[in-house]
């Protein structure tokens, strides 16, 4: 599995966040989840990237940017302009 220093913020009840986590798993790609249930100061987190808005999953990577509820498309994209795809 492809180590990335990527951090995912969502939730087990988020359909968007078990289908972005399905692709990153079949991609071979391992990413850090942090559960916005369990850690309110992750759910402010999201709250601080999306501009008040709880919008998840939240992908937060490497190079600073971060991509709140993408589509698999472009979560493919964000990853092979980093390399790690």
């Amino acid at each position: 599995m492809a180590l990335a220093d990527i951090t995912m913020y969502g939730a087990d009840w988020c359909g968007d966040c078990r289908r972005s986590k399905r692709l990153l798993e079949e991609l071979d790609v391992q990413v850090n989840h942090i559960d916005v249930e369990a850690d309110p100061s992750a759910a402010a987190k999201v709250q601080e990237i999306n501009g008040g808005a709880k919008s998840i999953p939240v992908l937060v990577f490497s190079d600073g940017t971060h991509l709140t509820e993408p589509s698999d498309n472009d979560l493919k994209a964000k990853l092979t302009s980093l390399g790690i795809i």
